[in-house]
């Protein structure tokens, strides 16, 4: 009983207004973001799907003519300007339109005389996005005007369309990924577009959790003991085991909502982005599953089991982060020092972070590879890599690993508070340094006035 009311009064400390307008602000930056990805993904699908060709034929001769007739038969939009000059950005601005094809004049001749004839191409760049600046427009006028110069060539050369089409695309890739002892027929950068985005998630809100309550227990200790309640708390009829217990489980439990609160808002974030992007495998590469039908075929499907592996993973870490800062939190007499007190935690979480989100750990030459393995958080930043792609025997060694460090980080933490060390311990090297400073220029004034 006294154990609940401990946990009660932990909770009431670190459950407050600010906090949850906090988880309220979060989730809806993440609504928001989502909101205008999604609207920017769909702009950019529409441009790709309803385009229009904007060309300027200053040639003007029947072989551009034909030229362009044929295209539009093939089913494209073309909208013909009138230019002159080499002023694109007045070109553009004039006519209002943000991208268009320039068939100079000679074109035909130089096609004709064997030459490889120019065009020109002016585009407007209007940020540094992406997907902004995708221009379907542009690149479809030039594709298709390649195609109809080939194909002409091909004709002059005696072969039909059919023979032209064989000789460019001699076979048709009918694609296959192979994980462990399974395959599907799918293509391989399919996958990893598909998962990139999902493994994103989990490294992320791990980082944040190991920060967020890292700080969150070390200020709640350094204040106690500033306020000197810590020493009432740990000297009431309760043991100290309940007391530290208590502070635990509730920041965990904290941590815990925080995580659900992140992990809804980043999938609200990312959304069906991945289903939205046009997929650009091409004409000629055969695909006979979706990206979902090849993920369960392959066995990279996470189960219900598979997130309950990784929660508990995530659990573990969380409570090597808390046993940390229970210690650091009491070495500082200051809530101030906190902010460099986090550091050692913080330096570890980026380390294996960064790496998780340019490489695979275990791709890592040997001694690189141990040494990041020896970062706790390292295997719960590739939990769900090693579940997809059945390293579950390294999960679970990373698992017990945490399990191991844990225990131990525990053990020293309830060590410092079962003893009055609690009272008295500290880092706080440079306020000890400014004490003798003090004292040194007390000892001088006295000895100047005697």
């Amino acid at each position: 009983m006294k154990f609940i009311n401990l946990l009660k009064k932990e909770l009431s400390e670190l459950i407050n207004l600010q906090m949850i307008l906090g988880l309220i602000v979060s989730l809806g930056i993440f609504m928001a973001l989502g909101g205008i990805m999604n609207v920017t993904i769909d702009e950019a699908v529409e441009k790709t799907s309803n385009v229009t060709l904007r060309i300027s034929d200053r040639d003007d001769t029947e072989f551009t003519k034909a030229m362009l007739e044929a295209i539009k038969k093939d089913g494209n939009k073309i909208e013909l300007f009138t230019t002159s000059g080499d002023d694109y950005a007045d070109i553009l601005s004039s006519n209002s339109i943000n991208d268009i094809v320039v068939i100079p004049k000679g074109f035909t001749e130089d096609f004709n005389s064997g030459k490889r004839p120019q065009i020109m191409t002016a585009s407007r760049m209007t940020s540094a996005a992406t997907i902004s600046n995708i221009n379907a427009g542009l690149s479809n006028s030039v594709t298709l005007i390649e195609k109809y110069l080939s194909e002409k060539k091909a004709e002059t050369g005696g072969l039909d369309s059919k023979q032209y089409d064989l000789v460019k695309n001699p076979i048709i890739i009918a694609e296959n990924t192979v994980v462990d002892d399974k395959s599907a027929a799918v293509s391989s950068d399919k996958i990893v577009g598909k998962i990139s985005i999902q493994n994103m998630m989990l490294p992320l809100i791990v980082f944040v959790l190991i920060i967020l309550t890292s700080q969150m227990l070390m200020s709640t200790v350094a204040n106690e003991k500033t306020d000197k309640t810590l020493e009432t708390l740990l000297s009431a009829p309760v043991s100290r085991g309940s007391v530290i217990g208590a502070k635990m489980l509730a920041a965990g439990l904290i941590a815990l909502i925080n995580a659900a609160v992140y992990m809804f808002g980043f999938k609200i974030f990312v959304g069906d982005a991945t289903s939205k992007i046009t997929d650009s495998a091409g004409e000629y590469v055969k695909s006979n599953l979706s990206v979902d039908e090849a993920l369960k075929q392959l066995g990279m499907e996470l189960t219900g089991m598979d997130y309950f592996l990784v929660g508990l993973q995530l659990f573990f870490t969380i409570m090597i982060c808390l046993s940390v800062s229970l210690i650091l939190g009491a070495l500082v007499n200051d809530t101030k020092n906190t902010q460099s007190m986090i550091m050692p935690i913080m330096m570890l979480a980026v380390i294996p972070y960064m790496i998780s989100m340019v490489a695979d750990v275990n791709s890592l030459p040997t001694v690189f590879k141990y040494i990041v393995y020896a970062i706790p958080f390292t295997h719960t930043f590739s939990a769900i890599p090693n579940i997809m792609f059945g390293n579950r025997t390294l999960f679970f060694l990373g698992l017990g690993y945490q399990i191991i460090v844990f225990a131990i980080c525990m053990f020293f933490a309830l060590r410092l508070f079962m003893s009055d060390k609690i009272f008295t311990i500290s880092l706080n090297f440079g306020q000890k340094t400014k004490y003798k400073m003090k004292k040194r220029k007390a000892s001088k004034e006295n000895k100047t006035n005697s």
